[in-house]
């Protein structure tokens, strides 16, 4: 690692784009840059990114710093459902495991509902003789002959991975090592996940849906890390680079391509982490981010300038809005919700003669109509430089200019069936995404029991800004800050995450007097050890990290648990009434009551580790060469009733610090317009943030 070179580099691969920064630790200086992902290699639009962005700043590759990565890429291969031909092997008696899934219904009202369908078909799943008990008795003997035979006939089918279920794995890992062994030995080049090794949480359908993910992204996330550490070096990047996590803490590139699903939102937990840190920097109690790129707009509840962390995160949700409808990821995930609406999303005109939007997305290729690329449907990006929110010759800093008569056209094709003009269609297009994005994040505000008129939004992504001002309005909220650098602004939060690794071990336990303590913290000592050896590999001095202790807590008879951090007392003195009254202070604030008399007890227990995040202090690169930008006037289209306004287009660069800007105004970043609606004023901080406030 350069430690004498201040230049740090963050980049996050999105669906449609790649957002990229360079930062001067020593100045605070940035440079910002976005480019077209290509989905068929992604590794080869980020290296093209990073060297464009390099060059930009006059470097050479062998002075930047560290590089940290976002990527989407096993995200991608779950909802898309493209992955490595995977193979199930699991304890007799337990094939259907994954069909099983946990058996109840996620809308009691909705008789046609169905969850996601399993990740793995019967078909794909093969039973092994071998029991062992949650004691660790040996049931029935494992036999190695019997798993040589079935790698041979895995072997002959043509898998490319192999998930391991073994039930009890979590406490009792001996026969899933033996199998393991054996299969790496007899199927040399087939990836192989354990369960063990994936997660150590008690439940085998949560467990084996895990780790037939990670086998099933493994082989693909192997050749993207070492693609992309090949090009990397081959082109003068000397380095060391991380990786995002789902947690929001950095990793190695070797632990991502080895647990795939440990990165599942690595790119949206950019963002976040980033809204963490302007909430500390602001002193903003709570802090409602709205992230809305190419593909998808997602969004998080921050309070305290901590963003909610949850183990009970679910993807591939047959219903969006619905708990249970999806694939459980029983791991530390960012808690926010995300849906199929960003800038490519594709409008339709459905049977029943009703405007739909999305999930599905015009990508980075084709792309909107008026990338002008080759795609010919109406997305969102199209409705909004058809209603003048986008600048044709601002995009990208006037890099890509967009073509208004191509989106003209595509929107034409749902505005004739349904009877309206091009721009009122367009605004139909526009308002319906945000309707679907309003409804989330007031799902989610909900779920987090908290209003959204009580908090302020942070809008960022390179649609997020055009689409906050109708968003805000919608939630009754007063106050939105678009961030310096709105529209690469996960990129950003790469720089600011630290690196971290968390564990969980299950061991179910009654919190009475007398409860083995050494036991519990023996078990607590092998999970940091796991967790400090996954930190080695990213370079970590074991002295700069922090350490946090938690548990899974319920009543006894719950099915369900609330994570909380273990009291000094407890883990010092063993006090057990001390965890008993914080998991009943926070069972009350959760649910509105405690429930006397009922034992409580502990189903997991869990650690994080985690160093302090860097400090960031930004300022923008001065430009140099070219003609200055200047303000001029542009016409918005604000529905049926309002019709035509002037609106004034503004880059952000002439704004000075104090100034204020009403709206209908439109206030250009390179890499997004923030839209100021009617009745709205925009002023920009001396932080280099600009906060809009609503009536």
């Amino acid at each position: 690692m350069k430690q004498d070179s201040p230049w740090r580099m963050g980049f996050d691969i999105g669906g449609t784009f790649t957002d990229l920064v360079l930062l001067n630790d020593a100045t605070g200086s940035t440079l910002r840059h976005k480019t077209l992902t290509t989905p068929h290699d992604p590794s080869e639009g980020a290296y093209t990114g990073l060297t464009e962005l390099v060059a930009m700043a006059g470097l050479q590759a062998s002075q930047i710093h560290t590089i940290t990565h976002g990527t989407t890429l096993a995200i991608n291969a779950l909802l898309e459902r493209r992955g490595a031909k995977t193979a199930l092997l699991v304890t007799k008696g337990f094939r259907d495991v994954l069909v099983l899934g946990r058996e109840y219904r996620y809308d009691i009202y909705d008789l046609n509902g169905a969850p996601a369908a399993p990740l793995l078909p019967r078909s794909q799943a093969f039973e092994i003789s071998e029991r062992v008990t949650a004691r660790g008795d040996v049931v029935t003997p494992l036999d190695d002959a019997e798993v040589v035979a079935q790698a041979a006939e895995l072997r002959k089918a043509g898998y490319e991975a192999v998930a391991v279920l073994c039930m009890h794995a979590y406490a009792w890992p001996e026969h899933e090592l033996r199998i393991e062994a054996i299969l790496q030995r007899e199927l040399p080049g087939v990836s192989v996940s354990v369960s063990h090794k994936v997660s150590r949480e008690i439940r085998e359908y949560d467990r084996g849906v895990l780790t037939a993910m990670n086998a099933f992204v493994q082989p693909k996330a192997r050749h993207y890390m070492a693609q992309l550490e090949r090009k990397l070096r081959d082109g003068g990047f000397t380095c060391d680079w991380l990786v995002m996590g789902s947690n929001g803490g950095l990793m190695a590139p070797q632990v991502a391509a080895d647990y795939p699903t440990r990165i599942i939102e690595s790119g949206p937990a950019g963002g976040i982490v980033a809204t963490a840190a302007f909430a500390r920097r602001n002193a903003l109690p709570q802090v409602l981010a709205f992230d809305m790129g190419g593909t998808t707009a997602k969004a998080c509840v921050v309070r305290g300038g901590v963003p909610s962390i949850t183990t009970d995160y679910e993807v591939g949700r047959a219903d969006r809005l619905l708990k249970g409808s999806g694939l459980p990821v029983k791991l530390p995930v960012v808690d926010m919700i995300e849906i199929g609406a960003g800038g490519g999303s594709i409008a339709r005109v459905d049977r029943l003669g009703l405007l739909e939007i999305g999930p599905e997305s015009a990508s980075a290729f084709p792309g909107p109509a008026c990338y002008a690329r080759g795609g010919v449907l109406p997305t969102v990006t199209d409705a909004n430089l058809v209603l003048g929110l986008l600048d044709p010759l601002a995009f990208l800093g006037g890099r890509m200019p967009l073509d208004v008569a191509a989106a003209r056209r595509a929107i034409e094709t749902v505005a004739l069936p349904l009877g309206l003009s091009i721009e009122e269609a367009a605004w139909g297009i526009h308002e319906v995404a945000n309707s679907k994005m309003a409804e989330a994040l007031r799902t989610h505000a909900v779920e987090k029991n908290v209003s959204p008129q009580q908090m302020t939004m942070l809008a960022f992504g390179g649609a997020g800004p055009s689409h906050a001002w109708s968003l805000a309005r919608t939630l009754h909220v007063k106050r939105v800050f678009f961030p310096n650098g709105a529209g690469v602004y996960s990129a950003f939060g790469l720089l600011t995450a630290p690196p971290g690794a968390d564990f969980v071990r299950s061991d179910r336990c009654r919190l009475r007097p007398g409860l083995p303590m050494a036991a519990v913290r023996a078990l607590l000592a092998e999970g940091f050890d796991e967790a400090f050896t996954t930190l080695a590999a990213a370079s970590v001095d074991p002295a700069s990290a922090e350490v946090q202790r938690l548990a899974d807590v319920r009543y006894v008879g719950q099915g369900s648990q609330l994570t909380l951090p273990l009291p000094d007392a407890f883990i010092d003195d063993g006090d057990v009434q001390s965890l008993i009254a914080a998991f009943e202070q926070a069972h009350h604030q959760r649910f509105g009551r405690t429930l006397p008399g009922l034992e409580v007890e502990v189903v997991n227990w869990r650690g994080r580790v985690q160093t302090a995040a860097p400090p960031l202090h930004t300022r923008d690169e001065a430009e140099t060469g070219g003609t200055q930008p200047a303000e001029k006037s542009l016409r918005v289209y604000l529905g049926r009733d309002a019709g035509f306004s002037t609106c004034r287009a503004i880059p952000r660069a002439l704004l000075v610090a104090g100034e204020s800007v009403y709206g209908p105004a439109l206030l250009q970043e390179k890499e997004c317009a923030i839209f100021v609606g009617p009745g709205a004023v925009a002023t920009l901080d001396e932080q280099g943030n600009i906060l809009m406030e609503l009536n």
